[in-house]
């Protein structure tokens, strides 16, 4: 029995993607490693296979026609067998002290038959062109090193919302809620890091600094210009998240909280980068996007719209625009994503 699943993305990977694997290898016969060739057009698929030969207890190569990262991220769940589920993009990798951490939990979750929906650790932002290193953990938000509910759930701050870099699902839940994310759409992660929360009720965080994240290359999708190239990508991932909210079935009001304050981000971010491009077309899409979320849930839209951050990223005016902008890079700088 496997305890863990990472499924690793891969796209054009050649130069990078042994250091994700071989981070992932740390964790042994545990790990069942899934590397899915999105339809590479190099050595991508060759690496993987020779990985596989090498390591055939442990290691599947899986060549598909290319979809895009969520339908790899599709291919790996659906292909899953370990107890857990973790997404690992090709050019990160796992500090492999916290990996062996991590596999402990499990283990000791499958031995005394404990009931756990998600796991979560902390993540580093990894950029060596300016020799910067930031971890994200979650010490004010969650019990450290104990299992807990929604109930126990402190105050997240604005940095402290969960990604797919954080998290791992028990793969049950993941199959048995049909998580499918759209193909040939960049932002995924959001939608993997949001859409099954209503399904978690019980919780474990482990305080480690487990997942490496990349920043800085300049094709990245996470690099502003490259996210306001893609913005109706941004638009669209933001849209799917709306649709999947629905207050009324969630009980816990912690939860509710939350998931009010993600969407409030993608919020921010779309309206932001539409702000900043500034043309007449890309403002008409800010309006819109905000007109979709109120004509969804006018509940929703009234609690994100009396947020903070909610009405300003609705001004008009070029004062307003300035303000908006401004507060986009501020937002930019907390999270040091470009």
């Amino acid at each position: 029995m496997k305890l863990l699943t990472v499924t690793i993305p891969c796209y054009n990977s050649q130069e990078y993607m042994s250091h994700a694997i071989d981070s992932a290898l740390a964790g042994g016969e545990d790990v069942e490693i899934l590397i899915v060739d999105d339809g590479s057009s190099d050595n991508t698929l060759s690496i993987a296979s020779a990985y596989q030969e090498k390591y055939p207890n442990i290691i599947r190569a899986i060549h598909k026609e290319n979809g895009g990262h969520g339908s790899a991220v599709n291919t790996g769940m659906k292909n899953a067998t370990g107890i857990f589920f973790k997404v690992l993009d090709s050019d990160d990798w796992f500090d492999e002290t916290s990996l062996k951490k991590i596999l402990h939990l499990i283990k000791y979750v499958v031995k005394e038959s404990i009931p756990l929906d998600m796991i979560i650790s902390n993540y580093v932002y990894e950029k060596p062109s300016l020799h910067k290193r930031k971890s994200i953990n979650y010490k004010s938000a969650f019990p450290c090193n104990k299992f807990f509910t929604w109930d126990d759930v402190k105050h997240f701050k604005m940095t402290q919302n969960l990604l797919m870099h954080s998290i791992m699902y028990k793969t049950k839940l993941l199959k048995d809620c049909n998580l499918q994310l759209p193909e040939h759409t960049f932002y995924v992660d959001n939608i993997f890091a949001f859409c099954p929360l209503p399904n978690v009720k019980r919780m474990y965080y482990l305080n480690v600094d487990l997942y490496r994240y990349y920043i800085g290359r300049e094709d990245q999708s996470v690099n502003e210009t490259v996210m306001t190239k893609r913005i109706d990508q941004q638009i669209k991932i933001t849209k799917i998240m709306i649709d999947s909210l629905d207050l009324k079935s969630i009980s816990s009001k912690k939860m509710k909280s939350y998931m009010l304050q993600y969407l409030s981000m993608m919020m921010i971010v779309s309206s932001a980068l539409l702000v900043n491009e500034g043309s007449p077309e890309n403002l008409a899409k800010r309006d819109e996007l905000w007109k979709y979320l109120k004509n969804s849930d006018k509940q929703v839209y009234t609690l994100i719209r009396t947020q903070k951050f909610g009405l300003p990223l609705q001004f008009k005016s070029s004062l307003g625009k300035k303000v908006i902008i401004s507060g986009y890079h501020f937002f930019n700088r907390i999270y040091g994503f470009n």
